[in-house]
């Protein structure tokens, strides 16, 4: 469907029915990149999903942040009991209270997930239109391909541990031992 044409053609060596046809061609090549540029909805992603994005992970932050201190302030107060009669009960108290704050868990989950969903469609609208638009870098790479590429490397680099060879915790305790 697309324009195959990389530049203007000599319009002196074409013929009448040619030059109409390619014109056709690059008529239709716009009107199908002015429906992909449509699609991505920008309008929608600036007005909605990014700053949804933007507030559920400031509220991530907020609860984190406010789950650690509360398991920080009971753990302080768990070792400033005095040893005494009612001391389990008040590490049981403050356990309890530990309990209660590692719930922010669920939450940051829930919201962490409507953030990567925006993202997740943000992503797809723009891969669309480089695909319809042939957009390339200057490598002659597809963006959206160069940047998975580049985001699978940094997760294996920097995030959890693939399946396959680990280094042992024992070896890691002997190596800080």
């Amino acid at each position: 469907m697309g324009y195959s044409g990389t530049s203007v053609p000599d319009t002196a060596s074409l013929s009448p029915q040619k030059m109409v046809a390619e014109l056709v061609q690059i008529a239709d090549y716009i009107s199908h990149v002015r429906g992909e540029i449509a699609a991505l909805r920008a309008n929608e992603i600036t007005r909605d999903r990014i700053p949804m994005a933007h507030e559920e992970l400031g509220n991530v932050l907020a609860a984190t942040a406010g789950a650690t201190n509360t398991i920080m302030e009971s753990a302080e107060a768990m070792l400033a009991l005095p040893d005494d009669a009612d001391y389990r009960a008040n590490v049981e108290a403050q356990i309890y209270t530990i309990f209660e704050a590692c719930a922010f868990q669920d939450i940051t989950g829930q919201r962490i997930s409507k953030v990567v969903e925006a993202l997740r469609h943000l992503e797809l609208r723009l891969a669309r239109f480089a695909t319809a638009v042939r957009a390339r870098d200057d490598a002659g790479l597809d963006p959206a391909e160069a940047a998975r590429k580049e985001r699978a490397e940094r997760l294996i680099l920097n995030g959890p541990q693939s399946k396959g060879p680990a280094t042992a915790q024992d070896d890691i305790d002997a190596l800080f031992a």
